[in-house]
């Protein structure tokens, strides 16, 4: 894994230079294999390490969207839930959402919906009328169509669990369905199985220029282990950079585009776990913002996410004093019990990259996908705007159509129903898996077994290997994490720290003090030490 060069061999040329990442670089890098084509993807830190191990961790069709007549961003997504959900269901699985209302919900500013509600219906004064949501959610039933998930349904919250943790004013709700995706796992997956169909993955490998010449483009790369620089031929380049897609464009590529991306960040904080049940509530702000609370990691509830914009990729996006103050001010606002800073375990912020459509404001900017074929220089590239998670497998399709016409015999659309490494189980499996590990590997508890499946579905024999005993694992890290699974990660998932590993890989993070994830980066150093002195004998 992270295929490194040798110094004494040319790269060969290849048919694609995927630079990014993150879940639209890997997913194309995936489809583009799957068809036959020669591909290299370079990241310059770890896979996910920015937008996509920071998303709201949904796949979900984006409610308000609707708002914005945002119709076909939605249908696709709808579309998409159960197409992933069916290929993934190690680290995706059904939820539902709980939706109180209350008459004094509003309209964010100026969407289109409020825009008409107003010439139509001026005593509304801007407030969500309850038809209008129920209207919203039958659409969003029957959008992209369901055969798993189940339908929405109204909820009387008086004496329920859903209705338990809220202030006695909300008296009704609606539930509907979305799913949980483990975003960073998903981006790991797809770049594994993308090596599995001839890819090379390099992280930790910066582009420090990429030139077009008569063949195609001729890239630079540094690979950050020891500064050691390559030149790799590509006839075609991907420019997925994320929130570094402009910069690839303008400093890294040197293209006359004009081209905009419009940089949003988004935050979250991490609680203690803030009700019993295991359902998540979709709260409407006073503003028209809407929030998410999500039970997570069995303990804890994820809160989010804000809006801002964020105008230098170079700044790391973190959730600021401010945003915490207004997740949790948004959050007592439906709550009976009050949350504070101190309830606080975590907070992460990410940076999503939108395309520029010149929207008033961070939260109106389109989430949908822009790609962009710029061969006005010779050499094609292809530039990746915006997206949304959940449909990260349909913009790698279309990608595909755009670079199908560059590369003659391409098969056609193969990603649909074809599950990722450790997927091949139906969805609802899951039960049966833990069990069935818990009988092979006797020294598993319930929820050390469901862990592991939950994060490697079917390969987590492969992962356990012959293990006999809790000593064959080798060292116990903390938090059920031993040496037998990091080497797996470090083999098999191009983990090369502590944090890739409890932060991206996982999050035990959450469980692992100082002194124990110290420990472990030390450990994962001493090994890869040991792993490179022995290559070079």
């Amino acid at each position: 894994m992270n295929q490194q060069p040798d110094s004494h061999v040319p790269a060969a040329p290849v048919d694609l230079f995927v630079i990014g990442g993150g879940i639209n670089g890997a997913g194309i890098a995936r489809d583009a294999a799957g068809r036959g084509l020669s591909v290299t993807l370079a990241e310059m830190n770890d896979l996910a390490s920015a937008t996509s191990s920071a998303s709201t961790k949904l796949f979900h069709g984006g409610l308000r969207y609707l708002e914005y007549f945002e119709i076909g961003l939605v249908r696709h997504a709808l579309t998409e839930r159960e197409v992933l959900l069916k290929a993934m269901p190690h680290i995706s699985w059904p939820m539902r959402f709980v939706l109180p209302y209350h008459r004094d919900m509003r309209f964010e500013g100026d969407t289109p919906t409020s825009k008409l509600l107003r010439l139509f219906m001026p005593w509304m004064r801007g407030r969500r009328p309850a038809w209008l949501i129920r209207l919203g959610l039958f659409l969003y039933d029957n959008l992209g169509g369901r055969e798993i998930l189940p339908a929405t349904r109204s909820l009387a919250l008086r004496g329920t669990p859903e209705g338990a943790p809220l202030e006695d004013r909300f008296e009704k709700a609606f539930e509907y369905s979305d799913c949980w995706i483990e975003d960073s796992r998903l981006v790991v997956l797809n770049a594994r199985d993308a090596e599995l169909r001839g890819a090379r993955i390099m992280t930790r490998t910066k582009v420090i220029s990429a030139d077009r010449n008569a063949e195609g483009w001729a890239v630079t790369v540094e690979h950050g282990a020891d500064g050691q620089r390559e030149v790799i031929q590509a006839k075609m380049l991907v420019n997925a950079g994320g929130p570094w897609v402009g910069e690839i464009i303008h400093n890294t590529a040197r293209l006359n585009s004009s081209e905009g991306v419009r940089l949003v960040r988004g935050s979250h904080i991490v609680t203690r776990r803030l009700y019993d049940h295991d359902k998540c509530y979709f709260f409407q702000g006073t503003d028209g913002r809407i929030i998410f609370t999500i039970p997570y990691e069995q303990d804890f509830t994820l809160i989010g996410t804000t809006d801002a914009d964020h105008p230098d990729p170079s700044v790391t996006p973190e959730c600021t004093p401010e945003e915490q103050d207004y997740l949790i001010n948004f959050v007592n606002g439906y709550l009976k019990q009050d949350i504070s800073r101190k309830d606080i375990v975590w907070t992460y912020s990410g940076v999503r990259p939108l395309y520029d459509d010149g929207a008033s404001s961070a939260t109106a900017a389109t989430r949908d996908y822009t790609l962009k074929v710029d061969e006005t220089g010779g050499a094609p590239i292809l530039n990746v705007f915006g997206g949304k998670i959940t449909t990260y497998r349909k913009l790698a399709e279309d990608a595909l159509e755009l670079i199908a016409p560059h590369f003659g015999g391409l098969s056609d659309h193969w990603t649909a129903g074809v599950a990722l490494p450790g997927g091949d189980f139906p969805v609802d499996g899951v039960a049966q898996l833990i069990a069935r590990l818990k009988a092979d590997y006797d020294f598993l508890d319930e929820s050390w077994a469901a862990r592991l499946i939950r994060a490697y579905g079917t390969d987590a024999w492969a992962m356990m290997g012959a293990a006999k005993t809790l000593a064959d694992m080798g060292e116990h890290f903390g938090a059920t994490l031993t040496a037998r699974e990091v080497a797996w990660l470090m083999n098999k998932e191009y983990a090369l720290s502590a944090e890739d590993v409890v932060w991206r890989r996982s999050k035990l993070g959450l469980r692992m003090d100082e002194a124990q994830i110290a420990r472990l980066d030390e450990w994962m150093q001493m090994r890869a030490a040991k792993q490179a002195a022995s290559a070079a004998e």
